[in-house]
């Protein structure tokens, strides 16, 4: 008899966005002349930059000769994009970063899970709420303890250091679904605090090429200890639109340490480099090539004018959200706006009632967490012509 593993009885149902994809679909349906506007998923528009449709068109055309053609590639991801990542995203930041400590894969999202599998079952989990539901189902999943740390505007949504010391830390920032990204001093608590009771943290910086403040960091080693402490997961699909592309990159400092169930010090990196061989076939060289050409110069420079699209689109929303008097966080180091629902609605029911009423998709923040209720995210991710009508449209529908 197949015994199933019961930890995925204790997940919700239904996962949020297939929720969101749900309900719009039903409502397109029963209103077919409707034209929906879509502010919720994080999904980015096209086309690609054309430095990276120039990379995609090479990478094709080197596998239509002999001498060209890519097969099976390094399951870790090959040396040359690998050092790219250390000398490009680093290096500038006064991080050095060997090769070899850079993991190059298909995105930050199978990242985050698949992390779990060098860690020991028991270990306690410290998850800030509200949170990118990965985090947290990946660990129900697995069947570990976890503590959520509440993010609220009173603390500035920064939650405060946990009561029962924990052994794995996941951290956002910028952050989803908040919008917030915290400043030096706030990180620093964090990595003295897990170099102090020996956890490690997950830094999820998908959202790194969005900051704009000056004393919100780039990257979590820019932090001193960080490297003995925290494992930094990034992702070209927000920076480079490749969410159907599918490349980002972990990164294991060889500083890391974790224990054996018999008390011995082990390196990490190993590790995972163990596990990425055994259950991962590597990045396609056409996505590698691709993400090759983002780092650089040119790669930057086209990408960061999309950026620039995506910012001028948060502020859009983020100004047009205050006109009418809601209160609104995030939209500056983000692309994601967090707003408080007006009236005492729901997340869900706010969510209903823009869709019916302004024909505007949000995310209700309740599927974050529960400190995500009584809140929406929207995303400034698309065109901004569909920002303008968006704003315009919850103006003069919203009931406050």
């Amino acid at each position: 008899m197949i015994h199933i593993n019961s930890n995925f009885l204790q997940l919700k149902p239904s996962y949020l966005f297939t929720e969101i994809v749900n309900r719009t679909r039903a409502y397109e349906q029963s209103h077919p002349e409707s034209k929906v506007l879509r502010l919720g998923v994080g999904d980015v528009r096209g086309p690609l930059v054309p430095v990276v449709i120039e990379a995609l068109h090479g990478a094709v055309d080197d596998l239509a000769t002999v001498e060209r053609f890519h097969g099976y590639g390094l399951e870790e991801g090959p040396q040359w994009l690998r050092q790219r990542v250390a000398d490009f995203d680093y290096a500038p930041l006064g991080i050095t970063l060997q090769a070899d400590e850079v993991f190059i894969s298909d995105g930050a999202g199978s990242d985050l899970g698949n992390l779990t599998d060098i860690l020991d079952l028991g270990n306690r989990v410290a998850i800030t709420d509200p949170v990118y539901p990965a985090y947290f189902d990946t660990n129900i999943m697995a069947g570990r303890t976890i503590d959520l740390l509440p993010c609220t505007p009173e603390n500035d949504f920064c939650p405060a250091l946990p009561e029962q010391t924990p052994d794995l830390i996941y951290l956002c920032s910028p952050n989803n679904p908040t919008g917030t990204a915290m400043t030096r001093s706030q990180l620093k608590m964090w990595v003295d605090f897990a170099r102090e009771v020996h956890a490690l943290i997950i830094f999820d910086g998908a959202y790194e090429a969005f900051i704009q403040s000056a004393d919100v960091p780039h990257s979590i080693y820019e932090i001193d200890g960080a490297q003995e402490c925290a494992i930094e997961v990034r992702s070209f699909s927000k920076t480079a639109g490749f969410t159907g592309v599918r490349c980002g990159y972990t990164v294991v400092p060889h500083a890391l340490f974790g224990y054996s169930n018999t008390g011995e010090r082990v390196e990490l990196n190993p590790l995972w480099h163990r596990r990425v061989c055994t259950k991962y076939n590597g990045t396609s060289y056409i996505a590698e090539r691709a993400g090759e050409a983002v780092l650089t110069d040119e790669g930057r420079r086209q990408n960061m004018e999309r950026i620039a699209e995506y910012h001028h689109n948060a502020d859009i929303i983020r100004s047009g959200l205050q006109q009418i008097g809601m209160q609104v966080y995030g939209g500056i180091d983000s692309p994601y706006i967090w707003t408080r629902t007006p009236g005492g609605m729901s997340s869900w029911q706010y969510f209903d009632h823009l869709l019916q009423t302004a024909q505007v998709v949000c995310t209700p923040g309740v599927g974050f967490g529960s400190q995500g209720e009584g809140f929406v995210r929207f995303s400034a991710f698309g065109l901004t012509s569909v920002a303008e009508q968006a704003i315009q449209r919850l103006q003069n529908s919203i009931t406050l």
